[in-house]
């Protein structure tokens, strides 16, 4: 029995250990499958980890193709020039709304449109080989072409076309950019009109006249014709600006280059040089006679009265004609010389043309020269100011004087006034000589009342430059302290033309003078507009009758009657009257019994200078 359990717990001891190893093996199995299985599945999860990497690269990829086709779309209809997509048949696949608005028609009229169908691709039609030409060659051309917009309105464009080929080489597409220079265009014309027009009156400027000028001498040179220049110069001018201010004055030039153009159709060129100046070109003109007419016809509407702004104004001219000869075969001299016959037509009293001549020219190097001593004459002292006594009625002593300036030239001697007061005028010298002689005056006076001699009132002359400088009164106020001349003893006179030239500003400067005790006078009373509405507006003292009326009194009726008038008005305004150019005892006696208060002129005494003006008060002789 113990034998059978033996036997049995060997067979058992046996199969446990079958078991065992079956179950080491299923245990090993299991765990190998399970490893096996864990290896894929890892394997899977990697597969799965680089699947979602290249699905996320593409997606990134995809984002970005379609946002660079997005920016392509929105550069494509934001582009400023025009933008056609054509396929090689040049049949026009899209369009931009640029190309929609330079062309004037809408994307659905031409889109699926062959270019040649539509009247917008016309010209690059006619130019189609040579385009086709350098797109076979070069991929690419560009070129100005003249098209037409839909509403027929032709316009240039510039066009630009690229050739897109495909992987293989082909073309596929074929890329047009559009510009429309219809602006560039315009803002070329500007500037070109600009360059050779005058802004404000559209004449020709300085630049397109010399231009057409130096054009017209070479025709001249070339052939028999015959060339005419004129130089146009309003008179007084610069009065009216700065009486009504730039913007009338503008307005005024206008009118005047229509009135040049209507006046003077046949010209070739009417210019505006600058300022007031103009010129007028004939290329080719008759004869003398003609270009006289013209120019007569010419000043003649430029005369019209014109009113701006309410105000009415009269409008005259100083012109200068020279004409191509053997003397003059520059443009230059002939410009120079028209200058030159235009400054003698205004040296003459303006309003009138003055040809050019040989003498004019010494004439003018002569005035030249004179200008520039009597610039070197102000610099060293080659003035000086006599005195002219004016002879008290009343009293019958001299009580006042006018100083007159005179210029002792070392070689010419003795300049008379005449022969340089306009010349300064003209150039402004004036302004240093009026300052010279309100100084000197001034000082002599005191000096006369230091040496013992009774206190007269000198009187200056004053020239519309001085009044426009606008600092007359400082002036004054400035000479009068630093000579120490009471105010009541200056007295300063003005042309009644110079007066009226501008009123505002002399009444106010007239006032301002009165304030500090300076004596006034109008003087050549009646030769201007002699207008009692604008005398009673001036604070002036006195009246200076002019020698022409005083030159006939006694003798002629007409003379009597005006100088009676004036003397009658004056005191009535309760202003004192000066008679000047006494020359007889008739006249004489005439002013005296017309209670005329002062006179002065040859028969008192001469001008002379300040030690035998001192000589005179000393003595209280008047020289006969």
């Amino acid at each position: 029995m113990i034998q059978g359990f033996s036997s049995l717990g060997i067979s058992f001891g046996i199969g446990a250990g079958c078991l065992f190893s079956l179950g080491a093996v299923l245990v090993w199995q299991v765990k190998k499958r399970y490893v096996a299985g864990n290896a894929q599945q890892q394997k899977l999860l990697e597969d799965l980890r680089l699947a979602n990497a290249r699905s996320e690269q593409l997606n990134a990829v995809l984002a970005r193709e379609i946002e660079q086709r997005r920016l392509a779309a929105t550069v494509f209809e934001a582009a400023s020039e025009g933008i056609v997509i054509l396929d090689p048949a040049y049949t026009i696949l899209a369009v931009n709304q640029a190309f929609s608005r330079i062309s004037g028609y809408s994307v659905d009229e031409l889109v699926g449109h062959r270019v040649v169908e539509l009247a917008c691709g016309r010209d690059a039609f006619r130019h189609s080989p040579i385009i086709q030409a350098s797109l076979d060659q070069q991929d690419s051309w560009q070129g100005e072409l003249v098209e037409a917009r839909k509403c027929g309105e032709l316009y240039p464009q510039w066009l630009q076309l690229k050739v897109v080929r495909d992987a293989s080489d082909v073309i596929s597409h074929i890329v047009a950019f559009i510009s429309d220079l219809s602006a560039r265009r315009i803002s070329e014309e500007r500037v070109r009109h600009l360059t050779h027009f005058d802004e404000l009156t559209g004449l020709a400027n300085r630049l397109l006249f010399k231009e057409r000028l130096e054009e017209a001498n070479q025709r001249s040179r070339q052939g028999s014709r015959s060339l005419a220049l004129l130089h146009i110069d309003l008179d007084r001018f610069k009065r009216l600006n700065d009486s009504l201010g730039h913007e009338l004055a503008d307005q005024v030039l206008q009118h005047v280059a229509e009135r040049l153009k209507k006046a003077m159709p046949e010209a070739d060129t009417i210019a505006r040089l600058s300022g007031d100046e103009f010129a007028v070109l004939f290329d080719t003109y008759g004869s003398l006679t003609s270009l006289a007419r013209v120019t007569t016809r010419l000043l003649s509407r430029l005369g019209r009265p014109l009113t701006i702004d309410g105000h009415e104004l009269v409008i005259s001219a100083s012109i200068g004609i020279s004409l191509m000869s053997d003397s003059a075969r520059d443009s230059a001299m002939l410009v120079n010389q028209a200058s030159q016959a235009m400054q003698q037509a205004k040296h003459i009293g303006g309003g009138t043309f003055h040809f050019f001549s040989h003498s004019l020219q010494h004439s003018t190097l002569e005035r030249f020269q004179l200008e520039n001593q009597l610039r070197k004459a102000i610099v060293e002292g080659q003035l000086n100011v006599f005195y002219q006594p004016k002879l008290c009625l009343k009293t019958g002593r001299l009580h006042a004087a006018e100083a007159l300036v005179r210029w002792d030239h070392p070689q010419l001697g003795s300049v008379p006034p005449s022969d340089f007061i306009a010349l300064a005028e003209e150039t402004g010298l004036i302004a240093a000589i009026g300052e010279f002689v309100l100084r000197e005056a001034c000082r002599q006076a005191c000096e006369w009342q230091r040496a013992g001699l009774a206190p007269i009132r000198v009187s200056v002359n004053l020239s519309g430059h001085q009044l426009r400088q606008g600092k007359l009164v400082s002036q004054v106020r400035q000479v009068l302290e630093e000579t120490g001349l009471a105010p009541h003893c200056l007295e300063l006179e003005l042309t009644e033309s110079q007066l009226l030239d501008n009123v505002e500003s002399v009444i106010v400067a007239f006032q301002q003078l009165h304030e500090l005790g300076v004596k006034l006078a109008i003087d050549d009373f009646g030769t201007g507009y002699s207008s009692l509405s604008y005398l009673k507006r001036f604070a002036v003292d006195y009246v200076k009758i002019d020698k022409t009326f005083i030159r006939g009194v006694g003798r002629c009726s007409e003379d009597d009657a005006i100088t009676i008038a004036i003397i009658a008005m004056a005191h009535s305004l309760d202003l004192q009257v000066v008679a000047e150019g006494v020359e007889d005892e008739t006249q004489l006696a005439f002013l005296e019994n017309q209670q005329c208060d002062e006179v002065q002129g040859y028969l008192i005494s001469r001008p002379v200078n300040a030690t035998a003006f001192g000589e005179l008060l000393r003595c209280g002789v008047v020289i006969l």
